[in-house]
């Protein structure tokens, strides 16, 4: 990085904070069909264990807020991401249900308060910029969750253990964020920053923040679906030849992941509230379209147009809470970032909960619906997104 300007650098730091975290989660979640054989799980079961990453969440949300205010963003980040690929290669040795659970669970609090903590060091980064940046770093965590997902093929293919998949992801992750720690943002020019910001007051929260929450729930719901249930049902509906079977999830990644390098270009262009209301019509229009027609070409088509459709809208949200000055960017960020994450976490579970009463067909298909909810948030406040 000598080359680089300092804003530049710290830029790369934080876009590798975001890189490592899309690997980590998309070598568990590439690994899911391999777990749900090795443990007998059914839909319904996959869906319970599924359920203890957003108990997870739960349990470190009150949390994750107060301990980067007061010991900052960037030791929360550092700590909690390097938590977070350890407790990946706990998921890959577990032999238990039991196991997998506890895991899990760790799982879901290291991804809550990693969460906050990288936002809001990317807010504060694309405030030094002057312009859309956001985006863009969630495109990072895109092309990890892609090449995440390439990795975890190709060792899945090769017929290797979990754990030595895991095992290398963790070695290779610790050395990353080993490199970037020293060009992260201190936490001293954050505070600065945020000087004539007024105090946080639960009377003063600005009701537009739980409005993009609820968009940023939708995005990311749908966001888990792909992730978790993508290559469940290749396997088990569409059921094409092996080496298609991860072949809608590859092309929701790879969507999703040129979808976020595009997408500060049209937000810039087009406005926030344009851009989340295509979105919401390529969500819908991607699962219902995977679901009426479960081939290999169509599905994978749908899918395609979902990555399209989740790739701009909680990047968006995160940005706008960011800049509203109403209240601290971390507080505005814990509030969208907790509601919208938590859609992420509970989707994958209450898609397995429908899967088992409806089957997976009808169930996606109910998941398309936040589609429609995201365009109709979009248009009732348009203005105040802009």
């Amino acid at each position: 990085m000598s080359n680089l300007s300092d804003l530049a650098r710290k830029r790369v730091a934080v876009a590798a904070y975001y890189f490592v975290p899309g690997v980590v989660f998309a070598s568990w979640a590439s690994r899911i069909p391999d777990v749900k054989q090795m443990l007998h799980l059914s839909n319904g079961q996959l869906g319970t264990v599924l359920f203890a990453i957003p108990i997870g969440q739960l349990l470190m949300m009150a949390f994750s807020g107060i301990l980067v205010s007061r010991f900052g963003s960037k030791k929360m980040l550092v700590l909690s991401e390097l938590l977070y690929v350890l407790v990946l290669f706990c998921i890959g040795s577990s032999t238990t249900v039991f196991h997998l659970i506890l895991s899990l669970i760790a799982f879901g609090m290291m991804a809550n308060l990693m969460n906050i903590a990288t936002n809001t060091q990317a807010c504060l980064v694309e405030k030094m910029y002057g312009r859309n940046i956001m985006s863009s770093f969630h495109g990072l965590w895109s092309l990890g969750g892609f090449s995440g997902g390439i990795i975890g093929a190709i060792f899945a293919n090769t017929l290797l253990p979990i754990d030595v998949h895991f095992g290398t992801i963790l070695a290779l992750s610790i050395l990353i964020v080993a490199v970037g720690f020293r060009f992260l943002i201190n936490d001293a020019m954050a505070k600065a920053e945020e000087e004539d910001v007024p105090k946080f007051s639960f009377k003063t929260i600005d009701p537009i923040l739980f409005l993009l929450g609820l968009m940023g729930f939708a995005g990311m719901f749908c966001e888990g679906t792909v992730y978790d249930w993508s290559s469940v049902y290749f396997s088990s509906v569409v059921k094409p030849d092996e080496a298609f079977i991860r072949a809608g999830y590859v092309a929701g990644m790879g969507a999703m992941t040129l979808g976020r390098f595009m997408a500060d270009g049209f937000v810039t262009k087009y406005g926030p509230a344009r851009v989340l209301k295509v979105c919401g019509g390529l969500i819908l229009g991607g699962l219902w379209l995977a679901a009426a027609l479960p081939y290999l070409i169509p599905a994978t088509l749908g899918f395609l147009l979902v990555g399209f459709g989740i790739s701009s809208s909680v990047p968006i949200c995160y940005s706008i809470a960011g800049k509203l000055g109403t209240i601290k960017a971390s507080i505005a960020i814990t509030i969208v970032s907790s509601i919208s994450f938590f859609g992420f976490l509970v989707g994958p579970p209450v898609i397995g909960w429908l899967a088992e009463a409806t089957g997976l067909r009808i169930a996606i298909s109910i998941a398309a619906c936040l589609g429609l909810m995201i365009a109709f948030v979009a248009a009732k406040v348009g203005k105040r997104l802009s």
